[in-house]
């Protein structure tokens, strides 16, 4: 049945995919960052964006949009800033290589700014945002995408999901992760939803005409995904308006493609021959907490700020009140120990997987 699920241990999953990025090509040190990445998706619960993923970017790479070797490298920077060219490379990788940039930058001037482009799709933001915790500092990642989302009055496809995400380190309690499309849903929810044969809530996605429907394939028929918000009365101006600055900080400071010239994640979809820029643009940050006050004393606060706001009394029949990270921390935590679920159908593109590499999932 379609929505049968399998389960599979975290190590099976991250060896098999660590060996499909080596049979593609990537050199194992590269390799075990996309492995690495690919997996903190499925891990988190973003199932979207895990290892269900992983035929899209193996079919760009046969299309020779994805190199598996690249010479990823600093092409302009100053004390604190950055850009970074990735040379095509998988953007598991070229996000990590960024992000480290950022936070060396940081431990020398306080806060480090990478913007990049020719890039690739980086797999979930708040990964990337994350690396930052260890460090003592706050962690910012985000990414332009594929054109599927209409701006607010639109029936033409000009901005991607472009998420967004924050990851702060606290002291005694888990840390703050804020990780959010700026869409009402991600496209990679549309994808599941096809996969179950299940409707989209309203608000999600408008049809060719700009009419609201339930279809979560209509982004196949012509329609688009909504910003967040869904319409004008709910705030989707809010959302058009974050992810127009997500397009601006990833592709415009960087030299990337923006708005509806980002190239298409699906391999079979051309890319346009008028591109202004070089691939998909990422934009990291990393702050230094120490470069604003003692890092003891900002983590004593946010784990006072954060019990504060999980002790908040919840409407009357709700669960208590959670902080952004909660949920999929509990949830990597739950599938650390019984494994990870996958559709059938997933399963099903693993398997192609393994004939193809000649690899044992």
């Amino acid at each position: 049945m379609e929505d049968q699920y399998h389960l599979f241990s975290f190590e099976r999953l991250h060896v098999f995919a660590l060996s499909v990025f080596v049979a593609m090509g990537c050199p194992e040190d590269q390799a075990r960052t996309a492995a690495d990445s690919l997996l903190s998706a499925d891990l988190r619960g973003v199932d979207s964006h895990g290892v269900a993923r992983l035929s899209g970017y193996i079919r760009l790479w046969e299309n020779g949009r994805v190199n598996a070797r690249p010479d990823i490298r600093i092409i302009h920077q100053t004390p604190s800033t950055a850009v970074v060219d990735g040379d095509q490379g998988l953007g598991l990788v070229v996000a990590p290589f960024a992000m480290k940039v950022a936070m060396d930058k940081a431990a020398l001037a306080g806060t480090g700014w990478v913007s990049v482009c020719n890039s690739n799709h980086y797999g979930i933001a708040g990964y990337h945002a994350m690396r930052a915790l260890d460090q003592d500092m706050i962690g910012i990642s985000m990414t332009n995408a594929s054109p599927l989302v209409s701006p607010t009055f639109s029936v033409e496809r000009l901005l991607g999901t472009n998420p967004i995400a924050v990851a702060i380190p606290a002291g005694e309690e888990p840390p703050f992760v804020a990780d959010l499309a700026t869409t009402t849903a991600a496209n990679g929810k549309l994808e599941m939803l096809q996969r179950k044969h299940q409707e989209a809530p309203l608000g999600w996605i408008q049809d060719a005409k700009g009419e609201v429907t339930q279809d979560p394939s209509a982004t196949t028929r012509g329609g688009a995904l909504l910003p967040l918000g869904g319409d004008r009365e709910h705030g989707s101006h809010k959302g058009y308006a974050l992810g127009a600055i997500v397009d601006i900080f990833s592709a415009i400071l960087s030299g990337a493609n923006y708005g509806p010239w980002v190239p298409p994640f699906v391999a079979f979809l051309p890319v346009a021959s008028d591109l202004p820029g070089k691939g998909i643009g990422h934009f990291f940050g990393a702050m230094r907490i120490d470069a604003f006050r003692p890092a003891e004393d900002f983590k004593r606060h946010m784990d006072q700020w954060i019990k504060r706001f999980r002790s908040a009394k919840p409407v009357e029949g709700q669960p208590k009140v959670l902080i952004p990270g909660d949920p999929e921390r509990l949830i990597s935590a739950q599938r650390l120990d019984q494994g990870i679920p996958l559709l059938a159908s997933v399963v099903e593109d693993l398997k192609k997987i393994e004939q193809k590499f000649s690899i044992k999932l």
